[in-house]
């Protein structure tokens, strides 16, 4: 049996900006999607630490190093009339999986929820990644086939302007 690394969860601050660009990079690498990382680090300063906040970050470190993130913000649910926490995006790197590292993020979220007084803790994930869907439900998270997403970007999110 081997020993699970000590793992720290802790918030991002604005010194790890670099540290998530690197991490989201990554998770596109991951997910053949690099092609679709267009911010910078300025953008993702300011979505996280700007005037207005506009979603947070959790970091896993392991022996001082940086292992894994979740990058979430708050949504709402008008059934509950109650916030809850949208996971964007989990990622550990592939040299810390299968170490508990997802899991102690995932835990610290879901605590982070009911601190905050969130009705609920949602993400979604690629139908194609049958290895993250078994953790998530081994987690006990439901995974809802009849929700797709929808999704406006780009061309089609400026032509909303002219409607």
């Amino acid at each position: 049996m081997t020993d699970r690394p000590s793992v720290e969860i802790r918030p991002a601050t604005p010194s790890d900006v670099p540290i998530l660009v690197n991490l989201i990079k990554a998770l596109a690498d991951y997910e053949k999607l690099a092609h679709e990382v267009t911010g910078s680090a300025e953008d993702l300063s300011a979505a996280l630490f700007g005037d207005r906040p506009y979603a947070e970050a959790l970091l896993a470190w392991v022996d001082g190093k940086p292992a894994g993130m979740a990058l979430f913000f708050y949504n709402f649910s008008t059934f509950l009339m109650k916030p809850g926490i949208y996971l964007e995006d989990l990622f550990v790197y592939p040299d810390y999986r299968r170490q508990g590292i997802g899991k102690a993020l995932l835990v610290s979220l879901g605590k982070l929820a009911l601190e905050r007084g969130c009705g609920r803790f949602e993400w979604s994930v690629l139908d194609w990644n049958t290895p993250a869907i078994a953790f998530y439900e081994s987690m006990g998270a439901e995974i809802k086939p009849e929700w797709q997403i929808c999704r406006v970007t780009g061309e089609a999110l400026e032509a909303f302007r002219l409607l």
